[in-house]
């Protein structure tokens, strides 16, 4: 058997009509994982082997890896930021990649407090689209008849900018979204939305919010599984219902669409969705105006079979809620994708959330992985070339990396910064449970806030305190996910040099502190913040004197080394969380939205 590591579309073009095609091409790949490696890899290096890039590492032509793993270096973003920004600047030589750069995807990570910015090519979008033409023929063998409904998925666009060359910069679902591929998708009975792409494309996101809700209630009994991308945003939809649900049955009712949509598109193409059903209303009413809201997924969409969420990683805070309204509907993760690369997908959708994992895709890329060691993997050098890392078919189970990624758009030997554990094969390619982002502190949707970001932050807040001769003595922080949108909870222990109340900090001066430090966070936090709606305001919480000493006497108690102890800058053991809510003494939350426009490239 001839293995190709390149798409050939007209393999896959009636897939989405005889999932067997699918599924034996998942069979070919995760049978051939090392033989389609060496292919991929080959291919980049022969489509790339006269760029600027790897001209500097003198691999005259190789493409074999040994040569490839001995010359050039593995990396990080900081390291690749002058030649991507030249890119962006509108050098139209070959600096990364033989193709031209069609568009930047701009990763959730950051840089500077700005989004990083990934080089793609046009070619990219159909690979991205082959991974998700796999998704529904796997479901299919779980979870049959997916196709004789329709869907309910809250998808959204959002802000997008140019960088001095022209070429557009977006988030990579974005980008997705707006394509040729997704705009002109041939008929699948497996992915039917409810959700006209004239409300998913609408840059408002209230008016895009509303019309796929109301779309999504007045075909209620065609719904057989409801979802978003993140279970952030599914949750989120649920509030949305929640503050609007009388104004949707009103349109419901009526026939007519609330005047704060506006868009020209939507408005012409609810006229023909739009009809009066007083009954659907009154339906939506009895069901919403209650207080108890428990399984309110089931009683609106009665026929729903599962939702389809990503809760791994930093998500799975949501599963309770998810529980909740859905009264324990399966919970399925789909796919594994970044903003450099789709990797792969869960072969076992219907699990539970702490067993998904998610099998590579030896097509997508070339893959490698650094041994993960908490401790030691922060002194690895970036530029380093003696560092040997693993072949995606060599990786052992139960052991712990961090993925290192190789691209036809020109990422070589890029770390992506995902922390994954091997939790077992498909034929001869590793599933990988996702562990964590490396180094990421606090997240509640798309926002990812590190240590030094937090530090940086306090120190703002530190700025507004001076003036009241206070300190922050000590610090930590949780995501707090029980409020919607979910939102920072950071706790400050003060000193003040003059504790009479006269010159106490104010309630005021703390608010001010609170968007003092949203005010320092980067602009993905800020985007949610203003644009999204998906981060609540930042929220301080003082505690009383001592509290941090009692926080150190708890973990001692619990075996830790009061040599090596050091105040944790983030927690989320309850106990931990229920000694510090004991020892509050005042709550008080960012007053203003924080400053935030889209990033303009320079």
């Amino acid at each position: 058997m001839v293995i190709s590591a390149e798409i050939s579309p007209s393999s896959l073009a009636h897939c989405h009509d005889d999932n067997a095609k699918a599924l034996q091409f998942i069979e070919n790949m995760t049978r051939n994982t090392d033989t389609v490696q060496d292919k991929v890899l080959a291919e980049i290096l022969a489509q790339n082997a006269h760029t600027e890039y790897l001209k500097r590492f003198q691999l005259n032509g190789a493409t074999d890896r040994d040569t490839f793993k001995s010359k050039v270096p593995v990396v990080s973003y900081e390291d690749l930021k002058h030649d991507i920004q030249r890119i962006a600047n509108g050098d139209r030589s070959p600096i990364l990649c033989a193709h031209p750069i069609s568009e930047f995807l701009t990763s959730s990570g950051t840089s500077a407090g700005e989004r990083k910015l990934m080089p793609t090519i046009g070619k990219e979008m159909d690979r991205r689209q082959l991974l998700y033409s796999l998704l529904m023929p796997v479901m299919n063998q779980y979870m049959p008849g997916m196709d004789k409904g329709k869907s309910l998925l809250f998808l959204f666009i959002k802000a997008e900018t140019k960088t001095p060359s022209g070429l557009v910069a977006r988030p990579v679902l974005t980008s997705y979204y707006k394509s040729e591929q997704f705009r002109n998708r041939a008929y699948d009975p497996y992915n039917v939305y409810t959700s006209p792409d004239e409300a998913i494309l609408c840059p408002d996101s209230f008016q895009s919010m509303y019309t796929q809700m109301l779309c999504g209630l007045i075909m209620r009994h065609d719904v057989l599984r409801v979802g978003a991308v993140f279970a952030s945003g599914l949750l989120r939809a649920i509030r949305f219902l929640n503050l609007n649900w009388a104004q949707l049955a009103h349109d419901i009712s009526t026939g007519t669409l609330n005047p704060k949509i506006t868009d020209p598109a939507i408005t012409d193409r609810m006229a023909q969705i739009l009809k009066p059903d007083p009954e659907l209303a009154d339906f939506i009413a009895k069901e919403c105006s209650g207080e108890n809201w428990e399984r309110i997924i089931t009683r609106i969409w009665p026929n729903t079979k599962y939702l389809d969420v990503i809760v791994t990683g930093a998500m799975a805070q949501y599963i309770p809620t998810l529980n909740y309204y859905s009264g324990g509907l399966p919970l399925v993760c789909t796919m594994y994708a970044s903003s450099e690369c789709y990797f792969g997908l869960n072969l076992t959708p219907i699990c539970d959330p702490s067993d998904v994992s998610y099998t590579i895709m030896p097509n997508m890329g070339y893959f490698e992985f650094m041994p993960h060691d908490d401790d030691a993997s922060s002194t690895f050098t970036s530029t380093s070339t003696s560092t040997p890392l693993i072949d995606l078919a060599d990786v052992e189970l139960g052991k712990s990396y961090e993925l290192v990624l190789t691209t036809y758009s020109g990422l070589c030997r890029y770390r992506v910064g995902d922390i994954i554990e091997v939790a077992g094969f498909h034929n001869s390619a590793p599933r990988f449970r996702f562990v964590k982002r490396k180094n990421v502190l606090l997240s509640i949707d798309s926002d990812k806030t590190d240590e030094a970001e937090l530090q940086k932050a306090v120190e703002s807040a530190s700025v507004v305190l001076r003036e009241f001769e206070t300190s922050v003595v000590e610090y930590t922080s949780f995501a707090d996910t029980k409020s919607i949108p979910g939102h920072y909870v950071i706790y400050f222990e003060l000193l003040m040099k003059d504790s009479r109340d006269g010159r106490r900090p104010t309630c005021e001066a703390l608010e001010r502190c609170c968007l003092s430090m949203e005010e320092s966070l980067n602009a993905v936090y800020r985007q949610g913040r203003v644009a999204d709606h998906s981060i609540g305001p930042l929220e301080i919480r003082v505690v009383k004197s001592g509290t941090f000493e009692e926080l150190m006497d708890y973990a001692i108690s619990r075996g830790a080394s009061i040599n090596q102890y050091k105040v944790p800058r983030c927690v989320t053991f309850t106990p931990i969380t229920e000694l510090l809510d004991s020892r509050v003494d005042s709550v008080h939350f960012s007053p203003a939205l924080p400053h935030w426009t889209p990033e303009r490239r320079r």
